[in-house]
């Protein structure tokens, strides 16, 4: 049994989905279950999203048990245990391989057998290790999803956007040079993890100097008003326009990603939600991105 860990927000969900997706593809007949106890015992950001706005089936590890096989385990959850170790304990021998080192002990503590892999690294023969392996990681890097790059692109459709204001940001990124720049806040904030301003504006001006042509920049972020504030700072002065694209929030987020996804240019943050719109786009001439991975 293959079993892939299933938590965060949309980007995170569909990055794991992606990797177990993969695994599927390349191993024709076989499955990786995702790991739904997380979102059976927790509401965080918009709860388990992929079927929701992509119409996404995966496999579910739920689906493997019975009513009363699978309640038990989630009242051991319950207790702090992970699945690996309710099921080792319950003689389903298996071992964990993890992309995130001992950053596995928060949300899966196991006392077996771990193998650790660098983080966000494409090594697929990690699929064909024998026996039967819970996955524990993230797996961001376009390696997973351009092996499948037509495959993916179906599956993951957004659904038509019917509001209007939506719309109209759409016909603006249609009709103009559009770049988005996307601003990680919210909770990167409070763990430390968002960028200063100056490495916007360093790849605003490398965008701008490299690109030729007058851009139009559509701002997505967790935190528009700080982004008003600091236009300045992040160089989003320097495009001819600037539209900040607000209202999508509380279950309605994906929709920032779908606009992402449309706009011929992009500079991203460290997020995976814009890395994942970028992932996506099939309009995109020119991308910046300040973590280095590839697009």
């Amino acid at each position: 049994m293959k079993i892939q860990f299933l938590n965060g927000g949309l980007a995170n969900q569909a990055f794991q989905y992606i990797f177990a997706r993969y695994y599927e593809l390349s191993h024709p007949g076989e499955i990786m279950y995702m790991d739904d106890s997380y979102f059976a015992l927790n509401t965080v950001h918009n709860g388990y999203e992929l079927d929701k706005v992509f119409g996404i089936k995966a496999h579910m590890l739920s689906e493997c048990f019975d009513d009363e096989v699978w309640g038990f385990i989630l009242e051991e959850r319950r207790k702090g245990k992970s699945v690996p170790q309710i099921l080792c304990e319950n003689e389903i021998e298996m071992y964990m391989i993890s992309e995130v080192g001992e950053g596995h002990k928060t949300f899966n503590p196991f006392d077996g057998q771990v193998v650790s892999l660098p983080c966000n690294e494409y090594i697929p023969k990690i699929l064909d290790m024998p026996g039967d392996i819970y996955y524990h990681g993230y797996w961001i890097n376009k390696n997973w999803f351009a092996a499948f790059r037509k495959q993916f692109l179906e599956e993951f459709r957004f659904p038509e956007m019917t509001d209007t204001k939506n719309r109209d940001y759409l016909k603006q990124i249609q009709d103009t040079n559009s770049v988005s720049v996307h601003v990680r806040r919210g909770d990167y904030v409070t763990l430390g993890w968002a960028m200063e301003p100056i490495f916007c504006r360093m790849c605003i001006d490398k965008f701008i100097n490299g690109g030729g042509g007058k851009w139009d920049a559509f701002v997505f972020s967790d935190d528009i008003p700080w982004c008003r504030e600091h236009r300045e700072e992040l160089g989003l002065t320097k495009f001819q326009s600037i539209t900040f694209v607000e209202g999508n929030v509380k279950g309605k987020n994906y929709l920032d990603m779908q606009l992402m996804s449309k706009c011929k240019g992009m500079i991203l943050s460290n997020s995976a939600f814009c890395y994942l719109a970028a992932l996506l786009n099939v309009d995109m001439q020119r991308c910046m991105n300040p973590t280095q991975r590839e697009v």
